[in-house]
Order: C-alpha cells, then structure tokens, then sequence
C-alpha cells in the first residue's frame, strides 16, 4: 500500500498561485517516481482571502492545515492591503498560522551555488563559498508583543512590546546548537545584549545551553555587528540563532548574498516531524501574472519539506540536484540573469527542472 503524505497548499497572494503551481507539478513527479501518494488540499490566506473570506486567516484554512502533514505557503501580501488595519493585513494571516501551528524555529539556509556567484552585487572572492543557515525564534519578541496607539500630550504614541520566556529562548537555541553539531560546529548567537534586556536573558539561557553542546563552538555577536559581518566576511558564519524580528531582517540580508531572494527556500517547524514550507521571497504584485517569476525557491522548500517532514532524503536530494543542474546548463528567469533578454519564465523553469529530475536513476 503507498504511504499517503496530506500537503496544505495555501498560494496566497501575488506571485504565489504562479510558483507554487510548479512546486506541485514537481512534487507530483516526486510521488510518481517514489512510489508515494501526496494529497493536495488548497486553502486561501493573505490578501486574497481578506477579500474572499473578510479576515487574512479563515478557519477552512487553520483547518485544513492543522489536518495536514506539513503546509506549502506561497507569499503574502501587496499595496493593495497596505492601509488596512493591523488584524486585517495579509501579514497577520502568516503570524497568525505560525502561531495557531506552534511554528517555533524558522530555518533559512543561504548558500551561493558556484553557477550564481557573478549574480551577487557582491565580489565574488567575498560570497564565493558561502554555506550557512539563520534559525529564528518565530512565536516570540515585538512581532507577539501587546501593541498600542494612543494620543499623548505631544500628540500620537506607538508602543511594542518585547518580551522573551526562557522556554522559549532554550527551545531555539537547542534546534541551533542540533544543527550547528550536524555541520561545522560553529553557532552565533545574535542579540542586542548591550542595550536590551531581553536580550541579555537570551545570552544567560544560551550560555547555559551550551554546557550541554561542549562539541560546538559558542560566540556572541551584536545584531548590528552581524549586519556589518554578513556582508564583509560572510564565510565566517556556518549557524547563526537569534530572535524573531533580527532573524527576519538578518535572514533576508543572507538571502541577498547568494544573487537573488528567489533563489532561498525556508522551513518553519514545530515539535516533530510537521512544518511549514515558502519562499523567503515576497509576494512581487508587480510582477504577478506575468508569468516570469523565479520558482525555484518555491520548489528548494518542497525539496525540504520532503527532506524534514517527510523523510524522504533521496528524493530531496533529487529535486535539489535538478535545480542545480538546470542552473549550470545556464538557464535563469530574470532576477538571476545577467542578460535579461534571455530570460525565461516560470514555467518554463519549471518544467526543465521536473525534466532534470526525471532523467535521474530513481534510488529507493
């Protein structure tokens, strides 16, 4: 009997439908090859079902996630929303899953694949052999915090509330120090220790938590000693752990050293085995429709998912094979082209990595 996989959907705003269309083609040609069932059920999220359903997050789509094995999540949101309320911004359909899932560890990998060094803005001696991964706290800090506005004496007031609990902060920093044993043994934590308190008990309960891990080497760094050092010397990092809104910045300056924010996949994960999988990049309303977004991100966090949720470690390992294959016989939609003119489109690119991926010898 085939093993059944259930897989939520959610495309959500923007370029999402379009590239998430080509993950699914490629996953159901995974499933084909190995011999395994995956069930596809859609749900919306974002923007598009503020306008369908009146709210970012409706119930059919908790639901439907909840009853999966992991979720694939396109993108969310646009200029369309922008001025909405807080609770009924796209934004907060994503938060809101994250935290309904207990979505605790964000995990974002940047590595520059030697056929995109000449993409990144930066030289190629700096980026050349950059292989590194930011873990983010993501059910924690100022974006879960109590928010308000209120009119003061000298006119408008704006108040976000960080706070931290040392489960959480260990909980993190475990999945980290996991990881980091798994690779180099080299794990950064990112605080802002000399000025915030809640960072100061982020570096106590790390320190602490390093007294199990005496295999992996443990350094402290400011988050704006960070930012300057991603882009200086960005091969000193193998792991980097810090907390929810310096890991969204931190990860996005990552993602921009490998050439292109199209190119980096995400896993966000709960205890276990479930997850949630997207593309670090946005939504993109601008191009949306157009049929030339970049889908490779999309399908990197399939080959996750495969990998982390589901096990499936050789059909990952094919999938991210294809892609790579595809981008050494020099093919590039436009946000990875160095001529632009030659560029094609998303499914195009889809199609010549599920052709990749079939010419490979199926290893069961």
């Amino acid at each position: 009997m085939k093993k059944t996989y259930r897989i939520a959907v959610l495309p959500g705003d923007g370029i999402g439908p379009e590239i998430m269309e080509e993950a699914v083609k490629v996953l159901s040609l995974v499933a084909e090859r190995e011999g395994v069932t995956f069930e596809f059920k859609h749900g919306r999220i974002g923007g598009i079902a503020i306008d369908t359903d009146g709210t970012p997050l409706p119930e059919e789509t908790l639901t439907i996630a909840k009853e999966a094995d992991a979720v694939m999540l396109g993108a969310v949101g646009g200029p369309k929303w922008d001025q909405n309320p807080g609770h009924l911004r796209p934004e907060a359909g994503l938060l809101g899953i994250r935290k309904a899932l207990g979505l605790f560890a964000n995990i974002r990998p940047a590595t520059m694949h030697p056929s995109l060094v000449e993409a990144s803005s930066l030289k190629p001696e700096v980026v050349s052999g950059v292989d590194l991964i930011v873990v983010r706290e993501l059910t924690g800090g100022i974006y879960f915090g109590e928010k308000k506005r209120y009119d003061g004496p000298n006119g408008e007031v704006a108040e976000d509330q960080c706070i931290y609990h040392e489960a959480e902060i260990e909980r993190i920093v475990r999945v980290a120090f996991d990881i980091a044993r798994k690779r180099q043994k080299r794990l950064v934590s990112v605080d802002k220790a000399n000025v915030l308190e809640s960072s100061r008990l982020w570096r106590k309960v790390t320190e602490r938590v390093a007294a199990d891990y005496p295999d992996v080497e443990l350094s402290h760094m400011l988050v704006d000693a960070c930012a300057m050092q991603l882009v200086r010397a960005p091969k000193q990092f193998d792991v980097i752990v810090t907390e929810n809104m310096f890991g969204d910045i931190l990860s996005d300056q990552a993602a921009m050293l490998t050439g292109s924010i199209g190119m980096l996949a995400s896993a966000s994960l709960a205890e276990g085995s479930f997850g949630l999988y997207e593309p670090v990049h946005g939504s993109a309303p601008d191009i949306a429709g157009q049929g030339i977004a970049n889908p490779l991100a999309t399908i990197l966090s399939a080959a996750m998912m495969l990998r982390l949720s589901f096990g499936m470690d050789a059909a990952a390992d094919a999938v991210e094979r294809a892609v790579w294959s595809v981008l050494e016989a020099g093919h590039r939609t436009g946000d990875i082209a160095a001529d632009r003119s030659r560029a094609i489109g998303t499914a195009e690119m889809g199609r010549l990595v599920r052709e990749a991926l079939q010419s490979q010898a199926i290893s069961r």
